[in-house]
């Protein structure tokens, strides 16, 4: 995606994030599980979402170097958390509109600028998007170009950052490919002669399998299932 894309699919993304979890509380009330996110409620993870936008809000805003001046949000009732996410959201966008994304903030990853912070964030909330659409059991497609750029990011920079010491023992390479967005990437490439397993299906739903919110058998796999789910189950963040 280019960084001018960023902002714009993060604006429809927690637009999207707010209608449905509006919906689930609803459908199902604010107890309901998350299936994704095994001990979860909806309301904590509406709150999260809400919790996760503020902090980075407070970062662009202040342009943040370090995490001294920072005060945690406290935890609000469960009826006032859709008003709540949805002024955070706001918050994060305007916070996020106008501002340089080369200009340097604090950040968790090696990449320390605005620009992280976007792309960061829209995946963010387009991943617990589905986690509030599964609540419904109604998920809709991810975005080829966000699906896509969401893959990029998982092996820029999650893989790398669940295993710094490079790919455990015995890694094959996983080919990923996105049949909307025309185009292939590979986990651990170069570990093998051969990929153990190419699995196709949408950007949107090869992102999901890598965040284990998709089963590996709702894509198509050619080669060896159990050993691309090897491949894939061990890249996990907290």
């Amino acid at each position: 995606m280019e960084i001018d894309e960023y902002l714009p699919a993060l604006h429809r993304v927690d637009a999207r994030f707010s209608d449905a979890a509006a919906e689930a509380v609803l459908a199902r009330g604010w107890a309901a599980p998350v299936p994704a996110c095994p001990g979860w409620s909806l309301a904590d993870l509406v709150w999260h979402l809400a919790e996760v936008q503020h902090f980075w809000a407070w970062v662009v805003r202040t342009r943040a170097q370090d995490l001294s001046a920072y005060t945690q949000p406290v935890r609000h009732p469960d009826d006032e958390l859709l008003g709540y996410v949805t002024a955070r959201s706001a918050e994060l966008e305007t916070a996020l509109t106008g501002a340089d994304p080369a200009e340097q903030v604090w950040t968790w990853a090696p990449r320390k600028d605005i620009g992280f912070v976007l792309r960061r964030q829209l995946q963010e909330a387009t991943v617990h998007t589905v986690d509030v659409e599964q609540v419904l059991g109604d998920v809709r497609p991810i975005p080829p170009r966000v699906g896509l750029d969401g893959i990029d990011e998982w092996l820029e920079l999650m893989v790398p950052g669940a295993l710094p010491d490079g790919p455990p023992e015995g890694a094959h390479p996983v080919v990923l490919h996105a049949v909307d967005a025309d185009a292939e990437r590979t986990l651990f490439p170069g570990t093998q002669p051969f990929p153990v397993a190419t699995l196709t299906g949408t950007a949107g739903d090869l992102l999901l399998a890598v965040w284990h919110r998709l089963p590996l058998d709702a894509l198509t796999v050619d080669g060896d299932a159990a050993q691309a789910a090897a491949m894939i189950g061990s890249i996990r963040l907290e």
